[in-house]
């Protein structure tokens, strides 16, 4: 049994070792994998079985005579040696030395490997693949040691076997690929150490519980017990009959993935917000708060800085980092524009954000972390939530997910929350942002202090559209009875005459700004009072919709797969409707959720399921097909090359009264990118012309002006020069040059003609189109 951790490459190796054994030996072998839903960063199970008895159905290992944990935060998690035999071997990366290592376990573990007389290998995978380039991906180095230690079959021969493995997976990523696969095949051998296992316990510590105990009693009976992997046990008596769940809750599955974090440099800080805007899991947030704060409770390590900007006059502020729901993807160190300067004015290399390991400062910035998060919101009055900096001021209602480390879609989720969470109701599409969205056992959308968070619910793949449309009119039937109500109600003198016009007028004018909503609920709330009082029906009748004469926002969100292919008829006529929806598209290019298949999203040359030789035709161009409408917002943005337009395209496409449709660029693993570098990559997409960034505002023709707004200059590179950096061009390139050739001219003329045509229509004065310009 091997315990891995998602997108590390247990799951393919594994895959590769049975196929080994089963051809290399006269052993009946059988692969089963276990793992849940999420991409990335959730525990994944191999059972690897094999014999010399025939093999006849398929089922899960109860007791393993080797057992091997691929991350070492599992071991505060799992109880891996349960389903050891007697005499069973265990093998463990680990960053410990061989004779410091012992104490690292927890006292049941080691326990159990003393009554069962087990054998401890030992291997420093992470920091091996770390030298080797491989990042996070140690199956190879995970993979060889297996083999050394088991010696199932003559070294040479596995060796031999694995290195053709790798040739057959990684062969069409470039022979750097295989050959950095092919080093660590060679340079484990040499890191393999047994640990002898002493006669007694004498660890100090043992694995703490699931959740705390102050968790409410359904994490802890429910939720905690599917963390752990006992879930079948759950009985169905404690499920929850109308299939709603606990918001918030990812907060209680402190998964303690990463092996570094990002370490705040106060001095060097330039309060952007940066950092927090593009953290994919919400584990990095930042807050101007009074100086009081800073001093006496506070524990001690825990930085701070005087506030920059005339709108915190003697407040303090604090970048802090959650460092058990951190993923360490380094997305934040990338972006950060903050650089150190030395004597001579020049960059020392350090940033305001560099990563440093999570477990000798794993306590201290707990400690610092769950002090942050008592110390009070800034003050919405005292800034914009317009501006990026705004933005991340406010509290993000989406929180430490289950998405990929670096993942390009979540940030824009997050600041869909930010912005708007306190009133949102989510359609969402099935897909990736369904899965890290609203799958067991922990939900990341969460809420305010006082309660309110966003509605979130997923129906079906091809339907999100219309599902969210009827949201729209359910909330718009609600408001238009409760408005009926509430005149009848005023009119009986149930409720005040003056409240009740406030009331109303707030209603109609339903103005977007955050303000005016925290107004109409300060009022709402009064005649919710007024009206329990009474007992005539219309004042009962009323309680229960009053609600919906505050501001609602309406989101329709999901893939590319979903908006342009699946879903594509029932997002135009949801459009086409006028109906006030706001549609969300996670532009990934590709069907990320189901394993890369090919979408109209797809860009031309690009490698993807069902499109091996590279998609031959273009891109739709969704933006530009909702534009020939006339009254649709429609934004094309990208965090990575233009945050400040992405946050006014959220808050303008909110506001605008009618459907509104953002089109959000977002890297994916799939691209076969560095996931730290995505931000860079989305730059490169701006700058090439393949994703032109524009805002195509319906109002702005009433006042005579050009609707359509280009945000994003001419091209600085060609498309080539961008698509190359991705494998899931470059592998064409290797495999078919002569095609890849002939795609790629075709690509870089796309690019090209989207922006030209882009910059024609914006340059266009407002009628020349009537006109027939």
């Amino acid at each position: 049994m091997f315990y891995g951790l998602g997108s590390d490459g247990t799951v393919g190796a594994n895959h590769n070792s049975i196929k080994i054994i089963g051809e290399n030996t006269d052993n009946y072998a059988q692969g089963y994998f276990v793992y849940d839903s999420k991409k990335a960063g959730a525990v994944t199970i191999s059972h690897l079985r094999f014999g010399k008895r025939r093999i006849r159905r398929p089922y899960l290992i109860a007791k393993a005579d080797f057992i091997a944990c691929h991350n070492p935060s599992f071991l505060e998690k799992y109880d891996m040696l349960g389903s050891a035999k007697d005499g069973a071997t265990f093998l463990l990366t680990t960053s410990r030395k061989p004779d410091e290592v012992w104490d690292t376990l927890p006292k049941e573990m080691q326990q159990q490997m003393i009554d069962k007389k087990m054998k401890f290998y030992v291997i420093d995978a992470i920091s091996l693949a770390e030298e080797l380039g491989l990042g996070a991906r140690i199956n190879v180095i995970m993979q060889t040691a297996f083999f050394k230690i088991s010696n199932i079959i003559p070294l040479d021969e596995a060796l031999k076997a694995i290195k053709d493995a790798i040739q057959h997976s990684y062969g069409k990523k470039g022979e750097k690929i295989v050959q950095m696969n092919n080093a660590a095949v060679d340079q484990s051998l040499d890191r393999v150490y047994e640990v002898k296992v002493p006669g007694k316990v004498t660890s100090t510590w043992s694995r703490p519980p699931v959740v705390p105990a102050d968790a409410p009693e359904f994490v802890r009976t429910v939720t905690a017990e599917i963390m752990a992997m006992r879930g079948d046990a759950i009985p169905v008596s404690k499920m929850p009959v109308d299939g709603k769940y606990l918001l918030g809750t990812t907060k209680y599955e402190k998964r303690n993935i990463a092996v570094y974090i990002p370490v705040w440099e106060p001095e060097v800080c330039l309060q952007c917000g940066m950092c927090s805007l593009v953290c994919p899991h919400a584990t990095i947030r930042v807050k101007a708060y009074d100086a009081k704060h800073a001093n006496g409770n506070a524990p001690k390590g825990f930085k701070s800085i005087d506030a920059k900007g005339k709108e915190f006059p003697g407040m303090k502020f604090t970048v802090q980092v959650a460092p058990e729901d951190c993923t360490g993807c380094g997305a934040c160190v990338q972006t950060c524009p903050g650089r150190e300067r030395g004597p001579d004015k020049q960059p020392t290399g350090r940033k305001a954000i560099n990563m440093g390991l999570q477990e000798p400062i794993r306590d201290a910035e707990r400690a610092n972390y769950d002090y942050f998060l008592s110390i009070p919101l800034t003050d919405r009055s005292l800034f914009k939530n317009n501006t990026v900096k705004g933005s991340q001021l406010l509290e993000p209602l989406f929180e430490y997910s289950g998405a990929c480390a670096g993942c390009g879609e979540t940030p824009y989720v997050k600041l869909l929350t930010q912005l708007f969470g306190d009133r949102a109701m989510i359609g969402n599409a099935t897909g990736c942002s369904s899965i890290y969205g609203g799958n067991l056992p922990t939900t990341p959308y969460t809420t305010r202090a006082d309660g309110r968070g966003p509605a979130w619910s997923n129906s079906l793949f091809e339907d999100n559209a219309e599902f969210a449309m009827g949201m729209r009119l359910t909330v718009d039937k609600f408001r238009q009875l409760a408005l009926e109500l509430l005149e009848k109600a005023a009119q009986k003198g149930c409720v005040d005459k003056g409240l009740a016009a406030e009331v109303r007028a707030a209603a109609l004018a339903d103005d977007p700004e955050q303000e005016a909503i925290e107004k109409q609920r300060s009022r709402v709330d009064q005649l919710k009072s007024q009206a329990g009082k009474s007992n005539c029906p219309e004042c009962k009748r009323l309680l229960s919709v009053a609600d919906y004469l505050v501001r609602k926002s309406v989101w329709a969100v999901g893939g590319d797969g979903w908006a342009y292919d699946i879903g594509y008829g029932g997002m135009d006529h949801v459009l086409a409707s006028g109906v006030n929806v706001n549609v969300l598209v996670l532009d990934t290019e590709v069907y990320s959720n189901t394993g890369g298949q090919m979408s109209k999203s797809t860009p031309r040359a690009a490698v993807a399921k069902f499109a091996a030789a590279g998609k031959p035709a273009p891109k739709k161009d969704m933006g530009l097909l909702a534009m020939t409408y006339g009254n649709i917002f429609v934004a094309k943005v990208a965090l990575g090359a233009n945050p400040a337009q992405t946050v006014k395209a959220f808050v303008e496409a909110e506001a605008y009264p009618g459907p509104s449709l953002i089109l959000a660029y977002s890297h994916c693993i799939a691209h076969g990118i560095n996931m730290t570098t995505g931000m860079e990559e989305q730059k490169k997409a701006v700058a090439c012309g393949h994703w032109p960034l524009y805002r195509f505002d319906p109002r702005l023709k009433e006042a005579g002006k050009n609707p359509l707004q280009l945000d994003s200059k001419a091209p600085t590179m060609a498309f080539d020069e961008y698509a190359y950096g991705e494998n899931r061009y470059r592998s064409l390139k290797q495999t078919k040059p002569e095609a890849a050739a002939v795609l790629m001219k075709l690509a870089n003329r796309d690019a090209a003609d989207r922006y030209t045509l882009m910059e024609q229509l914006a340059n266009l004065k407002c009628g020349q189109g009537e006109k027939g310009a």
